[in-house]
């Protein structure tokens, strides 16, 4: 009997194998993947991050920033873009084919924000701040961006890798904030505070909220800017919180896109973000910024 039960084991692995059926291991016992370290997460991480800077198009190949006035606006070696009471129209020179999304588009209306039109190694998109509009202008070619051989860093360091105490506001609160734009002030929304420990004094920030962000958005200023870091503050994106807290890693603070250009258009950091303590980690100044 235990024979012939055997064989009939046998014949069923048989048959499995021949339809290409396989045991399958048990969840709790197949090969965990291996874990990183926090070291190798930070420097894969800040491999990303430089990535980001040297793409073709990115803050270091900034070459132009133009505000628009009403009516026709010559775009040196790309046409005329017009305003009209708010809607943004784009025409070509005639010898070219530039490309929008990959096609060629020689004239029709423009998304502010969003519609890049590309002429070789340039390109250019129409941006909206307020009421005001202005031509971003990029160049691959930018000596800025060939130039560019990484950003200074504070020594890496988990004690700067803080789980902060999540409370969010029972109601959204509604802020405006200054930006680099002369005059011009930025609406955000504000979902909630994060207060954390350094020292043994306790501190607090004020996340602002992005359309569809999936991150907080951290601006803040610390006793670091101006030496160190760059004056006007600097940035921190982090996961959004659970369990009534929030990890704020300031090993991953960045400098903004203003301490690379000067043709960005940066918030800098509200009142409720200027932080009376040395906030030694992540990015350093940037050359001469």
């Amino acid at each position: 009997m235990k024979t012939a039960l055997c064989i009939f084991g046998f014949l069923l692995l048989s048959v499995a194998g021949s339809l290409g059926l396989t045991a399958q291991t048990p969840d709790h016992q197949q090969t965990a993947a291996p874990k990183i370290s926090y070291e190798e997460e930070i420097a894969a991480w800040h491999q990303q991050r430089i990535a980001s800077l040297k793409r073709p198009h990115g803050w270091l190949s900034l070459i132009a920033l133009d505000w628009l006035e009403e009516g026709d606006n010559h775009v040196a070696g790309f046409g005329v873009v017009t305003l009209t009471k708010g809607t943004i129209s784009y025409k070509s020179l005639p010898e070219l084919q530039p490309g929008l999304r990959g096609e060629i588009f020689t004239s029709g209306a423009l998304m502010t924000d969003v519609d890049k039109i590309e002429v070789g190694p340039r390109a250019f998109v129409v941006i909206r701040r307020g009421e005001r509009f202005a031509v971003r202008m990029w160049d691959a070619n930018a000596e800025a961006l060939k130039g560019f051989t990484g950003i200074e860093r504070f020594p890496l360091s988990k004690e700067w890798n803080i789980e902060a105490r999540w409370e969010a506001y029972e109601k959204p609160k509604l802020i405006k904030i200054q930006s680099v734009i002369p005059d011009y002030m930025e609406n955000y929304v504000v979902p909630g505070v994060a207060i954390f420990v350094v020292g043994g004094k306790e501190y607090r920030l004020e996340p602002v909220g992005e359309p569809g962000a999936r991150q907080l958005f951290f601006i803040f200023a610390d006793k670091t800017n101006g030496g160190d870091t760059y004056g006007a503050g600097r940035f921190l994106y982090t996961d959004p919180p659970r369990g009534g807290r929030v990890v704020l890693d300031f090993n991953k603070a960045t400098n903004p896109p203003c301490a690379f250009s000067t043709f960005a258009t940066c918030p800098l950091p509200p009142a409720s973000n200027r932080l009376p303590v040395r906030i030694e980690a992540g990015e350093k100044r940037f050359g001469d910024h």
